[in-house]
């Protein structure tokens, strides 16, 4: 990831596809953008939550892929890859790590935490996407693995507390 200090030109937030990538805002934070805007993912999370598993899955692809587009534009605007502000990949990502988790605001919690955890640390093979895949795909896809990892923890906690 190419973090930069470069400040978001506020006239950039009146193009609607600038405004959704650098979600809705939350990515002109000072500090933390990426926290900022995956906090700022939560109430569309609540809004598609009860979709029907097929429809969430849906919803997640579709932001996905327009996701791309709208970091690729966003991106090139800044003249910045993969500037921090940009954080439509957080939203999509959380929204994975979200996906068929049980409900409650401890569960948004633990989703929140372990997106940011892997999203942050980067593990195999976040990293190695981070650095070596670029344009709107290659600022969405790393997000999607941590949303991924996230995902798989918050289920395996989920049964872990269940009693199996």
């Amino acid at each position: 990831m190419i973090l930069s200090d470069k400040k978001i030109p506020l006239r950039l937030l009146k193009d609607p596809r600038c405004l959704l990538a650098f979600g809705f805002g939350s990515g002109c934070a000072s500090k933390a953008p990426g926290t900022f805007g995956t906090l700022a993912a939560i109430p569309f999370y609540l809004l598609i939550s009860d979709l029907a598993p097929l429809h969430y899955l849906l919803v997640c692809l579709g932001s996905f892929v327009v996701g791309c587009y709208l970091c690729d534009i966003a991106s090139q605007k800044l003249q910045v890859h993969d500037h921090g502000g940009i954080v439509w990949d957080e939203f999509v990502g959380y929204w994975i790590a979200m996906f068929a988790a049980p409900s409650g605001w401890q569960w948004i919690l633990i989703g929140f935490v372990l997106f940011r955890l892997f999203d942050i640390w980067k593990p195999w093979p976040i990293r190695i996407l981070d650095k070596h895949v670029h344009g709107g795909f290659g600022i969405m896809i790393d997000d999607v693995v941590a949303g991924l990892y996230a995902l798989g923890c918050v289920h395996l906690i989920a049964v872990a507390v269940s009693g199996f």
